[in-house]
């Protein structure tokens, strides 16, 4: 018998909106993307961050008066839901199990709602339930940090942490729509306020010189909290995203190379190493300061660039060296090695190494094989570049 050939092809849109103050009842927003194509109210639950009632204590309230006003479109299936914000959303595996025995009880289809409020972290989590209930039920993310609103927020990609690794269990599954809610940012603390300008110099470095221009222009701006220079990084930085998963060919990565993933193959690592002390941004801007410093040693990168680079990030208030870098670095082997984030990597790629370095700012080339001396001095470089002033990088 001949074998059967199938060809499928699935199209995917959703829209990411900019707004402020979403959950105000004179703000129709959310309202209109549920009752997109339907006169009929959704059922819905909403999973919600709780870090961030420290700073919206009526959050919880204005939701449901939200549901209440707008009932016509929105029904809430129950209560909405606290979960623990940051990297501990994705290390509890029982807070998925949580999600899925209350989208069992209350009822709801592929055709309800799943609303997660948060940072990276929780909508990563909330995420990965609501594609495997039903084989998916619809996700309106809603982000509430900086990382969150212009990274991963915007893209098609959930997952939680297991057996050791970042993002082991996961799925690929686009959002319904992103709601961008700029009021989110007015209480971020300033390490989650700079981490998520770590993205945003990650996409610009392999893909936009200006946008780097800019960045690297304000950087005293953002480093100080300027609202309007950071909505403007956000908005530009979701369009390069955007743009990249729609028309680099690969938006579910069934290939080996990912260059939104940039500096990330060292900061996945770092990140375990420290016990998620680090921020993902944290961890993203030394994975770039490192990839950047071995693009440098080994003549991909000019000098002037890579100080350039360099004095941005330092600019923008990033540590580019912590002492888990430099553990077991000569022993490639052991699990506190950095260099283990490289075997991690290509497997998460898919069993061939594929790591984004930098040619020239605004241009990133892929590369194969790594040299693994030429990086211990790269690392041994950046800890000697901490303890130095900015100045010495003009």
């Amino acid at each position: 018998m001949e074998s059967l050939h199938q060809s499928i092809a699935v199209r995917f849109s959703y829209d990411v909106h900019f707004t402020r103050d979403l959950w105000s009842i004179t703000n129709p927003l959310l309202s209109q993307v549920i009752a997109t194509g339907s006169n009929l109210a959704k059922s819905a639950i909403v999973i919600v961050d709780s870090g961030l009632l420290d700073y919206h204590p009526q959050l919880l309230t204005k939701i449901t008066n939200y549901a209440d006003y707008y009932a016509d479109q929105i029904k809430l299936a129950t209560e909405p839901i606290v979960v623990p914000g940051g990297e501990a959303a994705k290390n509890d595996p029982t807070l998925v199990d949580q999600i899925h025995q209350t989208i069992e009880q209350v009822g709801l289809c592929r055709h309800s709602y799943v609303l997660a409020i948060g940072g990276g972290a929780v909508i990563d989590m909330a995420g990965y339930a609501a594609a495997t209930a039903h084989r998916g039920i619809r996700l309106i993310r809603i982000p509430t940090t900086v990382l969150a609103q212009n990274d991963s927020g915007v893209g098609v990609k959930n997952g939680i942490n297991a057996l050791g690794k970042k993002n082991f269990l996961g799925t690929f599954a686009p959002p319904v729509a992103v709601l961008n809610d700029f009021d989110f940012l007015t209480t971020l603390d300033d390490r989650d306020w700079r981490a998520g300008i770590a993205e945003a110099v990650k996409v610009a470095l392999i893909k936009d010189r200006n946008f780097f221009e800019f960045i690297s222009d304000r950087a005293d701006d953002l480093a100080q909290q300027d609202s309007q220079a950071m909505e403007q990084l956000i908005y530009r930085c979701c369009q390069l995203h955007l743009n990249h998963i729609a028309s680099y060919g690969d938006p579910f990565e069934m290939g080996s190379s990912r260059p939104l993933d940039f500096g990330h193959w060292a900061a996945h690592k770092l990140e375990h190493l420290t016990h998620y002390r680090l921020r993902h941004g944290e961890a993203v801007a030394i994975g770039m300061a490192l990839d950047c410093t071995y693009s440098y040693l080994t003549g991909l990168l000019a000098k002037a660039e890579w100080q350039q680079i360099i004095r941005t990030l330092k600019q923008l208030g990033f540590k580019l060296y912590v002492p888990e870098l430099s553990r077991d670095m000569e022993n490639l082997t052991l699990e506190n090695s950095i260099f283990r984030g490289l075997v991690e990597f290509r497997e998460h790629l898919g069993g061939d190494l594929a790591i984004m370095l930098l040619q020239q700012i605004g241009e990133g080339t892929e590369v194969n094989q790594v040299n693994i001396p030429v990086y211990q001095k790269a690392i041994s470089m950046l800890q000697k570049i901490e303890v130095e002033t900015i100045s010495q990088f003009n």
